[in-house]
């Protein structure tokens, strides 16, 4: 038995009540700032996560915050997104919603003893399109999570920072 998650999951997306959940991790060198500034920078997820495109933040946003709305393609698959939890170096998630799926994505830092960070990415999905996709290609999004983390943490590694985003 697994221990259980960091997440705060809502109840309807905790994994023991979805079909499909997928948890992946990765330490890195890199300062938990430029990790976060990566990370809530969705205009730059193509330039170092493949599967991502066409991201357009609503209402002018810059960068994700609490209760931001955006759209994007992963995967080929257009989403409608919000993110529903936003604890700036620590937590932020998302649910997000396409024709057959619903879904909720949670990323947790943590900091570790030689300055770098711990990050942990969680995901639960619903509905018949997921269950297909889970079925036809089982260990794809756990694959194409672990591209994520991988190209997160080395752009995380280049080091810039923008100002607002330093503790």
């Amino acid at each position: 038995m697994s221990p259980p998650s960091p997440i705060e999951w809502p109840a309807r997306f905790a994994p023991e009540h979805s079909p499909i959940h997928v948890s992946n991790s990765i330490e890195t060198g890199a300062a938990i700032e430029s990790v976060w500034s990566c990370l809530v920078d969705a205009a730059r997820w193509p330039h170092y996560y493949e599967h991502a495109s066409e991201i357009r933040l609503e209402n002018g946003a810059r960068r994700l915050e609490a209760n931001t709305r955006f759209s994007w393609k992963t995967s080929h698959i257009r989403l409608r997104t919000i993110v529903t939890e936003y604890e700036p170096f620590e937590r932020l998630a998302w649910q997000a919603e396409a024709p057959g799926v619903q879904a909720y994505h949670a990323w947790l830092l943590t900091p570790t003893a030689d300055g770098g960070c711990r990050i942990l990415t969680e995901e639960t999905q619903r509905g018949w399109f997921a269950r297909l996709g889970a079925l036809f290609t089982p260990g794809r999004m756990h694959r194409v999570h672990q591209l994520w983390l991988e190209g997160l943490a080395a752009e995380a590694g280049k080091g810039s920072v923008p100002d607002s985003d330093r503790v």
